[in-house]
């Protein structure tokens, strides 16, 4: 019991709310326990709910955040080390706004109206942490509640129609009601009402919404290198990948394919300052049939610093397409603020020197294939790109028939990293309606369908190979395509709503009385 005379609280709360908050990440890969998403959220609102104060509930909404943070991105402890703790102690404070709507319409005893307004506005309270935190400069969408449901159809047609936004609403939406069950008898009838209409509304984008039309075939080969280590004969980590990749590349010839992709950082010079590179790169196009889709990371011959560029070569040599990297992971690429933060080099594995961002997404053109076939358009995207909606959305809105995602987590081989990763091109694949191939140095490679859907075998981070998926391509616009991110406008809408009624209400209550003045007594 808490103390109120005291104004103390019980000391179990805070590192209670540190671990309820951390349970969502079970859900995500490795474990991948899609399925625990619908509950992971109940322990903590039911601790938020029977917070004293509405102090209290931001302090424990906070630390839940913070917990759920380090949970979800505990394999950059190799990079940030201690670090991390202060990132999550920042990124915490987002989940304040969820926390006091918690408290506020589920504490106590809710009637019908305060439970269904529930139902609603404390999922567009998480929505809203969710949103802050897909700012780049805080460390992008990595996490996202709905994301977790990857590998279910049903929740994969959802995003078609809102994004992985629309998953995470009816995620919070389940747990909402689950609590609201467990704990107010009274609001049962809205409570089943919500789950039922998260099922239907489920339903009905499962029968009624069109799948993605199937308009033929593409031939994708993925080389996958594998871990690479510096030479005995003094031959650089890099020179070493490239040689592999060439290998691997070259087991391809006589087999039809019409596009090779290599991972992220797979050639370690500028081409044009190494025409020798270059020359080998078309041989291999030629020698297979195909283009090269390759990633350079390296300093630029025609500009200052260093850019991570998706480069299409052909027979003849570079095509002239080439794709810079625009959104930098934080501390991975470059440092915010290095001034002021540079000190983090020194504790982990930050950015010693700032990365180029590009400017401007590309949607490239593969040539006509031998056979008559048109050519395809793809739209390429690095690593930490692909945990970003809106890129792919853009991509397929300017014309793309393919995304390409070329990564590399070989800093975080052994963790979860790659399993997370290599999910997200389910999640992209279905809000585009496009097929969307996850080309890594060191695995997971994975490619899937326009609907989200597994396209052979993926690449595990033991593997050193190079495989030819068959990848349906697909025509038509999903309604995620067409009308983008109305899940986070409808949520933001619905919180804009609830505090402009909630000041209103607090502009029209009466003053308080002043309270009369002390009774005069007799020794008074």
């Amino acid at each position: 019991m808490v103390s109120m005379r005291s104004g103390r609280f019980p000391r179990w709360r805070g590192p209670a709310a540190v671990a309820v908050g951390a349970l969502p990440a079970l859900a995500f890969p490795a474990p991948a326990l899609w399925w625990f998403s619908y509950v992971a959220l109940v322990p903590w609102m039911l601790l938020l709910r029977s917070a004293p104060t509405g102090r209290r509930a931001a302090l424990e909404g906070w630390l839940g955040g913070a917990g759920f943070i380090v949970a979800v991105h505990h394999w950059l402890l190799p990079s940030l080390h201690v670090f991390l703790v202060p990132v999550a102690a920042l990124l915490g404070v987002l989940w304040i706004p969820f926390a006091l709507l918690v408290r506020e319409l589920l504490g106590g005893r809710p009637a019908a109206g305060r439970a269904g307004a529930a139902l609603v506005l404390v999922p567009a309270g998480w929505l809203l942490s969710e949103l802050a935190r897909s700012w780049q400069g805080l460390g992008g969408p990595w996490g996202l509640l709905g994301a977790s449901q990857w590998q279910v159809p049903p929740a994969l047609r959802l995003a078609s129609v809102g994004g992985v936004w629309l998953v995470s609403l009816l995620v919070v939406a389940v747990n909402c009601a689950l609590v609201l069950l467990i704990t107010v008898p009274g609001a049962r009838v809205p409570a089943v009402a919500g789950m039922t209409g998260c099922a239907v509304l489920t339903g009905v984008v499962w029968l009624w919404v069109p799948r993605p039309e199937v308009s033929g075939v593409l031939r994708v080969a993925v080389v996958q290198p594998g871990v690479v280590a510096e030479g005995a004969d003094g031959t650089s980590g890099p020179e070493r990948r490239f040689a592999t990749g060439e290998r691997l590349t070259r087991t391809l010839a006589g087999q039809p394919v019409d596009l090779v992709v290599w991972g992220e950082s797979s050639v370690g010079e500028d081409l044009a300052a190494r025409p020798d590179l270059a020359r080998r790169l078309a041989s291999l196009s030629a020698e297979v049939g195909a283009p090269l889709l390759v990633n350079v990371d390296a300093r630029g011959s025609d500009g200052p610093g260093i850019r991570k560029s998706a480069v299409l070569v052909g027979a003849a040599g570079p095509t002239g397409d080439r794709y810079d990297k625009m959104r930098l992971v934080p501390f991975g690429e470059y440092v915010p603020a290095r001034s002021l933060l540079g000190w983090a080099t020194s504790v982990g594995k930050a950015a010693g020197e700032d990365r180029v961002p590009g400017t401007t997404p590309v949607v490239m053109n593969l040539p006509a294939r031998p056979d008559g076939r048109p050519g395809i358009r793809l739209g390429p995207l690095v690593c930490f790109e692909s945990a970003f909606p809106d890129m792919s959305r853009h991509l397929t809105r300017r014309g793309a028939d393919l995304i390409v995602a070329q990564s590399a987590t070989s800093t975080f081989q052994h963790s979860w990293a790659p399993a997370q990763h290599a999910s997200l091109a389910a999640l992209r694949a279905a809000e585009d309606g496009r097929p969307v191939v996850h080309a890594t140095l060191t695995g997971i490679s994975a490619v899937r369908g326009p609907s989200g859907e597994r396209i052979g075998a993926d690449m595990p981070t033991s593997a050193s190979t190079a495989a030819v998926y068959e990848v349906p391509l697909a025509r038509g616009t999903t309604l995620y395509v067409r009308y983008g991110d109305w899940p986070v406008a409808a949520a933001l809408a619905a919180l804009a709503a609830y505090c402009a009624v909630a000041g209103v209400r607090t502009l029209r209550r009466p003053a308080p009385e002043p309270s009369p003045p002390p009774a005069r007594t007799a020794r008074g």
